[in-house]
């Protein structure tokens, strides 16, 4: 099935530590501003992110603060990981009524009638497709939601609720850097460019791991990336993986998890960059400690 409804802008800014940020709801305001203006309209978020759903509710306090924001950006957000209280574990839910219910608080805290692009933050083990498929069609109709996706699911997973939907699933956002080959591996990225759908690409830089970790991988990781940083004329590693994510041919759009604008621009600068072939299987091989056959 084709995905006629392209909805991302060629970045993604995330925001699962904006409560971390320690900025004014004036300071949120203007980096939301500045990263617009840099073309990054869409914005991710899940009611997981920050204690007590503080991301989205402190997203929602800047859109209270400028009314026409809203029409500038798309709002993707999550729904289906539960916190354990008292005796409970976390566990997930992806039923109708809890799927409703989550989409409901998310939009109340982020102060908006809708949500751009809604996923299944996890894969449920106790998912009744059916089920989930009637409560993507009723928050649809009523204009909830607009476009619906999934995150972290396996092809399989991928293809079981696809088949009990009338419309497509316009992503599968997962983990996508040169330290974790998993979805280059098990067909996940395949099957999205079959579907012509674009991955959203979480943890490209491996949570920090690419600039700090010890390991041999990571070491070899590195001087690969400033080498292949020369030759490009990158100013710094992380725009060298940025550029290795993006030449992925399921088209990935990755997120950015930053809070400083300067950071945001080197992100921004990557698309100008193109790896060739041998610079991305260089750095492929970085990884793995071995070339291709």
């Amino acid at each position: 099935m084709q995905n006629d409804h392209p909805v991302f802008s060629p970045l993604i800014q995330g925001y699962w530590r904006m409560a971390e940020w320690g900025m004014t709801t004036q300071e949120q305001h203007a980096f939301v501003k500045q990263h617009v203006e840099l073309g990054i309209t869409t914005v991710d978020h899940a009611p997981v992110y920050g204690p007590d759903s503080a991301c989205e509710r402190l997203f929602g306090e800047v859109l209270a603060l400028d009314s026409q924001l809203r029409e500038q950006i798309q709002i993707v957000s999550k729904c289906g990981i539960y916190r354990g209280y008292g005796n409970q574990v976390n566990h997930y839910d992806s039923g109708k009524a809890a799927i409703v219910k989550s989409v409901d608080e998310s939009l109340t805290r982020l102060n908006t009638d809708h949500l751009d692009v809604l996923l299944l933050h996890r894969p449920d083990l106790l998912m009744d497709a059916d089920e989930a498929a009637e409560a993507f069609a009723e928050l649809k109709a009523v204009g909830k939601v607009k476009h619906f996706g999934v995150s972290n699911f396996t092809p399989a997973q991928f293809a079981l609720l696809q088949s009990r939907l009338d419309t497509p699933l316009i992503t599968n956002q997962v983990e996508i850097n040169p330290v974790n080959l998993h979805v280059t591996e098990d067909g996940t990225l395949e099957q999205l460019q079959q579907a012509r759908v674009r991955p959203m690409a979480w943890s490209c830089l491996a949570q920090g791991e690419l600039f700090n970790g010890q390991s041999e991988q990571l070491t070899r990781l590195r001087a690969t990336l400033d080498e292949v940083a020369q030759e490009v004329g990158a100013t710094s590693i992380d725009q060298v993986v940025y550029a290795w994510v993006m030449r992925l041919p399921s088209r990935p759009v990755p997120i950015i998890g930053s809070g400083k604008i300067e950071r945001v621009k080197t992100a921004v600068a990557a698309m100008d960059l193109t790896l060739t072939k041998e610079q991305w299987y260089r750095i492929w091989t970085a990884s793995k400690g071995h070339g291709v056959a």
